[in-house]
């Protein structure tokens, strides 16, 4: 990454679900914080590969959150 270029900042976690209609944790406890990218294509590289590994689980649910927008809200306006 360029030193010049804008950090977009994405954070990539998951965990299990108490049931497919909701977006509530079994245990937060035991979330998975796969961890933080400096841009979109990373952190979608790191969530499907993470979300691959659990397939068979189905509640378990990955997640990117854009961190950036969080951070400098003004900027999406």
């Amino acid at each position: 990454m360029n030193n010049n270029e804008k950090q977009l900042l994405h954070l990539v976690f998951g965990g299990e679900l108490e049931d497919l209609g909701s977006v509530r944790f079994r245990d937060l406890d035991d979330l998975d914080i796969v961890g933080i990218y400096p841009n979109y294509a990373s952190a979608y590289a790191a969530w499907k590969a993470r979300a691959q590994k659990t397939v068979d689980n189905a509640h378990m649910r990955y997640f990117i959150v854009h961190m950036h927008k969080l951070l400098s809200p003004e900027e999406d306006a």
